[in-house]
């Protein structure tokens, strides 16, 4: 397994693929990986001959008092875990190497399903999102990319980002990861104190009531209250609870398909989780 810094490096080590027309798989990642990431890789080895993981903690997706600093940069350990799993290469590199030194004077913005949910209460973020994955779709050059299900909103922004500009790779959407009492797995967990750890899976537990609930006959926006009433008494401080269409359309009543998605604060570590929730008639 190699480690390229440089977009340069990386070019030339995919040269060889690309010549033998291999197909090349790509996960990204800001790092401080888990068992989710690690399975990301696995699907993608299941399609593609070479696969690159890269490791970036992007400044342009963080708002005004977030946690970038304090985000866990743990390359050594990264390294290790994704040579296991038959990672091919890491691409890790700096931010003015993936930034430049000048200004940037252009930005990516995808309109509509980014204005609720997570890119209401963090402005910004998903235009940085945007813009990170673009450059990283155009230095990798990916024939598929790989991304976990538990960001559901970044990864259908990511999907109409891919279509809008004709980007010439497939976006695979990878089930959540959870840990054995339900807590979705995120780099974000390790800031949880050992109390709180044991309250996070509340989340999960309110959502599969919620799923079994709906499918009992009750209305959706009581169900929605009971969530967030739930969490609230729990010790949570709640950002949202939601139900959108699939497509993240807002939907008034369980008639169709729909996901449930919450937000929530545990003490300082911001939670997300989600639910696809089937309609059976």
């Amino acid at each position: 397994m190699k480690t390229e810094t440089t977009i340069q490096g990386l070019t030339a080590s995919l040269s060889p693929a690309r010549a033998a027309k291999k197909m090349i798989g790509f996960v990204p990642t800001m790092g401080n990986l888990h068992e989710g990431h690690l399975t990301l890789v696995r699907e993608a080895k299941k399609i593609c001959d070479v696969i690159v993981v890269s490791i970036f903690v992007n400044p342009t997706q963080f708002g005004v008092g977030e946690d970038f600093d304090s985000y866990p940069r743990t390359l050594e350990q990264d390294s290790r875990l994704l040579a296991d799993v038959g990672c091919d290469i890491i691409f890790a590199p700096s931010v003015e190497q993936m930034y430049g030194s000048q200004p940037r004077l252009t930005n990516i913005s995808v309109g509509q399903i980014t204005d609720d949910l997570c890119g209401k209460s963090r402005p910004g973020h998903f235009d940085g999102v945007a813009v990170v994955v673009t450059k990283l779709f155009n230095i990798v050059q990916p024939d598929y990319a790989f991304f976990g299900q538990k960001d559901y909103q970044q990864l259908a922004v990511i999907r109409q980002l891919v279509q809008d500009l004709n980007i010439p790779l497939e976006v695979i959407g990878v089930p959540i990861v959870r840990a054995q009492d339900g807590l979705a797995l995120s780099s974000r967990n390790g800031y949880l104190t050992e109390e709180q750890r044991a309250t996070a899976p509340k989340i999960y537990q309110l959502l599969k009531q919620a799923e079994q609930d709906l499918h009992e006959g009750k209305a959706l926006s009581a169900v929605l209250s009971t969530i967030s009433d739930q969490l609230t008494q729990a010790g949570f401080v709640v950002d949202y609870v939601e139900a959108r269409q699939p497509n993240l359309q807002p939907i008034e009543q369980f008639t169709q398909n729909l996901v449930l998605f919450v937000a929530a604060k545990l003490g300082s570590t911001r939670l997300i989780d989600n639910l696809q929730v089937e309609y059976k008639t």
